[in-house]
């Protein structure tokens, strides 16, 4: 076939220059969000990847279903056919209920809910896949699973993200695409191209749409390992930033909190990669009004919110608690009206067409698609 043939048009990109890409819709007895599948300019701009490209196959474990349909709506597929089911001694079974001989497969799983299930769910697919003759498997990570276990802190503790890299390399993963990874030396532990997306350039544009008086506010890390991320908002905002060193007794546990810089009578917003039982968020949020800070927010890319997250953020000052989707996050906005969410599926949804087409991914980097 004629490789212009095989590529999607760029004429129908993604990518589209209107700013209120986040459809968000508040109820009047409720400050919950929730968000329309895809606006009319979706339809319009999406390519259509059926009709003109028959092989490219996208299907989606168990783990955030609603996710793998944005995905797929917003490129003109439907989600491949596949049935996950378990055994009675809890072993996982899959069946790929369609041809992917010579088909460029993408399975999208998060590393969220029963993760130990999720990962094993991923690598059975992966596997699957690849001896059903499928060209390349993509594994789509949006959140990737044991990422905060990278390297050795301790004597004899494992370095487990290396692993889950080695396995997902051995189930016959050619590729990989995520996004903030914990730490991004992870993707050395491959050996074959990982693409890890920045929630960055949406972390911008909800600022600058949410927060009218966002000039004047500061970005805040909650720790010392956050502060490139915070400084490149900052820079991209031309507003200040500031940090906040905390030293843990345990995992978990704070002990203390040394705030640098000044929040005075200023909006502080503090932007992290993950949320997860939201002890770090409830101190450094505490942390800041004493500093003077008139209003808080709090933005991280993956909303894990375990234990007892959700009674810390309804029981917190914060202004809102911002997520991305790369998590399902349903649940959790039905039992607090602080949280609101960013739908990255364009990002993703772009990222595969990029990436099937063999085009440059490094532009989602810094940009935000439609």
């Amino acid at each position: 076939m004629d490789h212009n043939h095989r590529r999607i048009s760029n004429e129908n990109s993604l990518l589209h220059p209107d700013e209120h890409y986040l459809k968000k819709r508040t109820d009047s007895n409720s400050s919950q969000a929730s968000y329309s599948l895809l606006s009319p300019s979706i339809l319009e701009h999406r390519p259509s990847l059926t009709s003109r490209m028959p092989n490219i196959k996208v299907f989606g474990g168990s783990s955030h279903p609603e996710l793998t349909k944005l995905i797929c709506a917003r490129l003109g597929l439907e989600p491949g056919r596949v049935i996950t089911k378990k055994f009675s001694n809890r072993e996982t079974s899959i069946e790929i209920n369609e041809s992917v001989r010579g088909e460029d497969v993408f399975i999208v799983q998060s590393g969220c809910g029963e993760i130990n299930d999720n990962l094993m769910e991923l690598l059975i697919m992966i596997n699957a896949c690849k001896i059903a003759s499928a060209s390349r498997v993509t594994a789509v990570i949006p959140c990737f699973p044991y990422a905060r276990q990278d390297r050795k802190d301790k004597s004899r503790a494992p370095i487990s993200a290396k692993l889950v890299a080695n396995m997902l390399s051995v189930a016959g993963a050619d590729h990989i695409i995520t996004m903030d990874l914990h730490a991004s030396q992870i993707q050395g532990f491959f050996d074959i191209p990982v693409d890890n997306l920045f929630a960055e350039p949406a972390v911008i544009r909800w600022i600058s749409l949410h927060i009218p008086d966002f000039k004047s506010a500061v970005i805040v890390s909650p720790d010392a390992g956050g502060a490139k991320r915070v400084t490149s908002i900052a820079d991209r905002l031309n507003i200040d930033f500031a940090l906040i060193h905390k030293e843990r007794k345990r995992a978990n546990e704070i002990d203390s909190m040394v705030l640098v810089g000044d929040v005075t009578k200023r909006i502080a917003i503090l932007v992290d990669d993950m949320a997860d039982t939201c002890g770090t968020f409830e101190c450094a949020s505490q942390k800041l009004l004493s500093a003077g800070a008139s209003k808080v927010y709090a933005i991280c890319s993956h909303g894990v919110f375990s234990g007892p997250a959700i009674s810390r953020i309804n029981n917190s000052p914060f202004e809102a608690v911002v997520v991305t989707n790369t998590i399902p996050q349903e649940e959790n906005m039905k039992n607090s009206n602080k949280i609101q969410v960013i739908d990255v599926s364009m990002m993703f949804s772009e990222a595969i067409r990029r990436t099937h087409n063999g085009e440059s991914v490094s532009y989602l980097f810094t940009q935000m698609p439609l």
